[in-house]
């Protein structure tokens, strides 16, 4: 019989344990009906980040994605190892500048699309000084 190798995410949370293996006191010797239903705490860890390694938070500070929905002081979860595709938003460096756009290609062009009317796009053709520093793969915003 061969051996069977299970494979699983980088990134194993914070808890090397599950809330039903933390054994609770009683004082009446039963354990609550409750106990078996209970749920895991949320570790936004393991929601968010795919590739721990590879993943990075970026701080947005601009208005130049807002009809996306990123505002001023958003934190976005920046992953390097996802693949760069057409409509992604991605974090880049250009020309010394780091940005936060759409990244959009044609047939015969790619251009960072800001997602504010006041901001235009920019075909990165005519620029050669262009790095990808990841492509955002999620959002976090404090009410």
């Amino acid at each position: 019989m061969e051996n069977e190798y299970f494979f699983g995410a980088a990134y194993k949370g914070t808890k090397q344990y599950t809330q039903q293996e933390v054994h609770t006191a009683n004082a009446t010797g039963f354990g609550a009906a409750a106990d078996d239903y209970m749920e895991r705490g949320i570790d936004l860890n393991e929601q968010l980040i795919r590739n721990k390694p590879a993943t990075y938070f970026f701080r947005m500070r601009g208005d130049a994605m807002k009809d996306a929905g990123i505002f001023d002081g958003d934190v976005l979860v920046v992953d390097r190892s996802l693949k760069l595709t057409n409509g992604s938003i991605i974090v880049a460096v250009l020309n010394g500048e780091m940005m936060v756009r759409r990244f959009h290609k044609n047939f015969t062009s790619s251009f960072l699309v800001p997602e504010n009317d006041r901001y235009k796009a920019i075909n990165l053709g005519e620029f050669s000084d262009f790095n990808l520093w990841g492509v955002v793969s999620a959002l976090v915003r404090k009410f």
